[in-house]
């Protein structure tokens, strides 16, 4: 390749929008980012509670803001039963494709190519909103949370799962090592980022909790995986 063509590679990289690195970026890694979902440590204690949290009747609809592979598909389309409705929301196509064949044998579950930050789902038809893991990708969460909120009747529930260091002084020796998993895991911009990505991450996840608390009685609050996973989770006011 010559320096021409390398330049003008590099130019248009960097003329995509960070939304659009995004979306190739999950895209590509799909499959790896599907293993880690399902099979990092802790991570079902940690997804299993949060279904619990939103307190699932069958019969309800349940919207996952960010339902990346759909690890957490099946769970939900249990709990809410034939009767009930399950819609994942996710803007790359990458991770709905492996989402679609996770969730094929379950025909209440419904999947939807949309930004979380606008997802295209009417005002008071979900009975809950879960986003796990995503907190940290928004420029405004608190802005996103609360327009989440707003689309659920008071009464509704709502709970975020979100990493963040961990304040654990037991395992606070542990940060370097998550600082380094975040910025290699990070798309392409966030990535290269001057600042830390892992300083964004926890003021996003802060900023995310902080709306979730303004918004709702708050009925549920745990930390797992040696303090790096929070769940919040409330009823809508």
């Amino acid at each position: 390749m010559s320096p021409d063509s390398s330049a003008e590679q590099s130019d248009a990289i960097a003329a995509r929008s960070p939304a659009t690195l995004a979306q190739s970026f999950y895209t590509r890694w799909a499959s790896l980012y599907d293993t880690i979902a399902r099979r990092a440590p802790g991570v079902g204690t940690v997804r299993s509670e949060a279904a619990d949290a939103l307190d699932l009747s069958p019969g309800d609809t349940v919207v996952e803001m960010g339902c990346g592979t759909g690890a957490n598909l099946p769970s939900l389309a249990e709990r809410v039963g034939p009767d009930g409705t399950v819609v994942g929301v996710d803007f790359s196509p990458g991770v709905l494709d492996v989402a679609r064949e996770r969730a094929r044998e379950y025909p209440n579950v419904h999947l939807v190519r949309a930004d979380a930050t606008q997802p295209p789902i009417p005002a008071h038809v979900p009975d809950a909103i879960l986003a796990t893991f995503v907190s940290g990708m928004f420029g405004d969460p608190e802005a996103v949370v609360s327009s989440w909120a707003d689309l659920v009747e008071p009464g509704g529930r709502l709970c975020l799962v979100d990493l963040a260091e961990t304040t654990d002084a037991t395992w606070q020796m542990l940060n370097p090592v998550f600082r380094a998993l975040v910025r290699v895991t990070a798309p392409p911009g966030t990535r290269t980022m001057r600042g830390s990505p892992t300083a964004m991450l926890d003021e996003r996840l802060v900023s995310a909790h902080r709306a979730l608390e303004s918004r709702c009685r708050v009925t549920h609050r745990a930390t797992h995986v040696l303090g790096f996973a929070r769940i919040r989770a409330g009823v809508v006011e």
